[in-house]
């Protein structure tokens, strides 16, 4: 029998790279993205489904507690077991902090640190009932690592994730569970196209200069693509890190060095 991932914000970018490359590894995986990207998520079942392996969606809004316990229950049940957990599902806020407003914060902390709590709980409750050695895999970013300016509630909420992430590893590691994190640098998403338009209504320089020097600065020379961090998140969900717990793994091309 296959083991079973759910990932979430799989229906595109980050998330579905990472959904096909655990197919590949043999995984069937449960996609859980928000209710209306379920036609963006068919294609990621057919990446899935081409590598041998069955695949679901799943409607899953990760800030709502009930919703993530539902979800890792259906996965459990429609694929027949459950192994592992991707919290890859996050947002991003481009705004300098002192515009930074109470909502923001609460929007921004329900989707990227409520839900890895949500996930985790939800999880550990599934792999225990099926007396599984689980590993939940977090989405940190180099944000942290180092803030950065005018991503200042989103740094915030990636400093949370990787203090979770370092907290559940170690209360865990009794059950036999794994927890670890991805910390993408530059990916080239349409997140990064929005932080280069608002660095440039604050510094004035022109439309791709600011992206352009963030580029330079990568030791490797290219922004990150989706498969680059699908890689670093296979090698956490499989046999090989069951000594790796409570790290953050950097997948930068060399931008910072931990």
């Amino acid at each position: 029998m296959s083991k079973v991932a759910l990932v979430t914000g799989a229906a595109q970018g980050i998330g579905r790279g990472i959904a096909t490359k655990l197919a590949n590894d043999g995984f069937d995986i449960a996609i859980a993205d928000l209710g209306f990207q379920e036609e963006t998520a068919a294609e990621t079942i057919k990446a899935v489904e081409a590598a041998g392996q069955k695949a679901i969606f799943i409607a899953l809004d990760v800030s709502k507690k009930e919703n993530f316990d539902a979800a890792v229950d259906e996965a459990a049940d429609k694929l027949g077991s459950f192994d592992v957990l991707v919290n890859n599902a996050g947002i991003a806020q481009i705004k300098p902090l002192l515009d930074v407003t109470e909502e923001d914060l609460n929007k921004i902390f329900a989707i990227n640190v409520n839900s890895v709590v949500f996930g985790i709980q939800a999880a550990v409750r599934k792999f225990d009932e099926l007396e599984v050695k689980g590993k939940i895999v977090n989405a940190a970013s180099i944000a942290a690592i180092k803030g950065f300016p005018i991503l200042g509630a989103y740094s915030t909420s990636k400093f949370a994730v990787r203090g979770l992430t370092q907290v559940a590893a170690q209360e865990l590691a009794p059950k036999g569970h794994t927890v670890n994190a991805y910390a993408p640098g530059i990916v080239g998403t349409g997140m990064w196209d929005l932080i280069d338009e608002e660095l440039s209504k604050i510094n004035g320089k022109p439309k791709g200069e600011n992206f352009d020097e963030q580029v330079g600065g990568i030791a490797l020379g290219r922004t990150s693509e989706p498969e680059d961090v699908a890689g670093v998140v296979s090698f956490l969900a499989s046999e090989n890190s069951n000594y790796v717990t409570g790290q953050v793994i950097l997948v930068d091309g060399g931008m910072l060095y931990n």
